[in-house]
């Protein structure tokens, strides 16, 4: 298969970067760009980080000096720019592979917009300020919304509905935190906070101005420094259920009975959001 990122979509458009794993019994990726309709020297790296029939993940970190390629979470490569990076316009995926999702993070964002932050929560590490039914999302998604982020659930919070969170931690990532709050007393029927130091996602409530106890077990932790992350967050009738990755991450039983009074959602921290869906 391959990946480019190309200059316009007219046929024969220059390809600033062509990615293109090769399973041809020489095992390799290679690397390379299209101009004027000549392609320019081959990179190769005999190296495969893809295995057929396995699922993987494949960022591209678009960087001022070349492209970094980072597989499953380890870097795989770097490619110097041969085209200015301000041209490419489209990308192009196609081959022998099935897509589950594409994301795209970063870029111009507007300037944050929303309420006072929350007071910070206590301890080390706080931040500043599938299933047995089809779930619910009322809200169209938003895309690339800037940090802290501040969504409405219209209607109030109901049963069955999911909230779908998608992002990635910063290398340099601290902490970050999701807070499902009760706008009019601030109340915080449930706080999900990443803290990436030590390794841990702690959830807690606040109920009238106190914090409850803390939970910390979880069955593994995608809330790694560099990584990317996407967080379903399903409420039933007595619990949160949280997945990451596709994968169960924790429940969290409701504290605050009457949760259908939760009204906001908030995000903020160490943390870049690429899909929002309240």
């Amino acid at each position: 298969f391959f990946v480019n990122f190309v200059v316009g979509q007219d046929p024969g458009a220059d390809i600033a970067f062509h990615f293109n794993p090769r399973f041809d019994g020489w095992d390799k990726v290679v690397f390379n760009t299209l101009q004027g309709g000549k392609w320019g020297s081959e990179e190769r790296k005999r190296s495969m980080p893809f295995k057929k029939g396995a699922a993987f993940e494949l960022v591209f970190l678009v960087l001022a000096e070349h492209y970094k390629v980072v597989v499953n979470g380890n870097s795989f490569y770097e490619y110097g720019h041969r085209l200015p990076l301000q041209m490419v316009t489209h990308l192009q995926v196609d081959g022998d592979l099935q897509l589950q999702s594409i994301n795209f993070i970063g870029g111009r964002l507007p300037p944050p917009q929303g309420p006072p932050m929350m007071p910070p929560y206590p301890g080390p590490g706080h931040c500043h300020q599938q299933l047995n039914s089809l779930p619910t999302m009322e809200g169209p998604p938003v895309f690339n919304p800037p940090v802290p982020y501040f969504g409405r659930l219209q209607g109030g919070l109901t049963a069955r509905r999911t909230i779908i969170i998608k992002g990635y931690v910063p290398p340099a990532g601290k902490s970050f935190a999701i807070n499902f709050k009760v706008g009019s007393t601030g109340d915080i029927a449930l706080h999900i906070n990443p803290r990436m130091g030590d390794g841990t996602v702690v959830r807690n409530s606040l109920l009238k101005g106190s914090w409850g106890s803390e939970e910390r077990k979880i069955t593994h932790n995608p809330f790694g420094p560099g990584q990317f992350f996407d967080l379903s967050i399903r409420c039933g009738s007595d619990r949160f259920k949280v997945f990451a990755n596709g994968q169960h991450l924790f429940d969290f039983t409701h504290r605050l009975s009457a949760f259908q009074r939760v009204d906001t959602v908030e995000i903020q921290g160490d943390v870049t959001l690429s899909y929002v869906q309240i």
